[in-house]
């Protein structure tokens, strides 16, 4: 007995890369981030529960640069998928789903939670 081939699936390769395709990607990238986030905001919360001395410890320790970065790119994770989520909401009212209108929404999603994130950082961390 001769095996015969297999039928195959499509795969990604088959498929032309698109804009949507992208930020489906980086919503669940984002998703995952947030968690890692909270838990830093969670902790920095528990610390100024606890007092003056464990506060200045988690000031301390989130003023580092490091932490701004992750801080700044937890801003942006939250904007982006909370956006990302309204885009969704708007696909399921059925509005928005004509190809030039979907990639306008996605454009619209990165730049709008790359100005509201800068927006948030200038008012109130950078200008404090």
């Amino acid at each position: 007995m001769t095996a015969r081939p297999r039928p195959t699936s499509p795969h990604l390769f088959i498929y032309r890369f698109t804009l949507t395709m992208a930020m489906s990607i980086i919503h669940r990238i984002t998703g995952g981030a947030n968690y890692v986030g909270t838990v830093l905001l969670v902790a920095w919360l528990v610390a100024a529960a606890l007092g003056p001395d464990a506060y200045a410890l988690a000031q301390a320790v989130f003023g580092f640069w490091l932490f701004q970065l992750i801080f700044f790119g937890y801003t942006w994770s939250l904007f982006h998928h909370m956006l990302g989520g309204i885009r969704h909401f708007v696909w399921d009212s059925l509005n928005g789903l004509d190809h030039p209108q979907r990639e306008w929404l996605v454009v619209a999603n990165v730049v709008a939670s790359v100005l509201l994130t800068l927006l948030v950082w200038s008012i109130f961390v950078w200008f404090r």
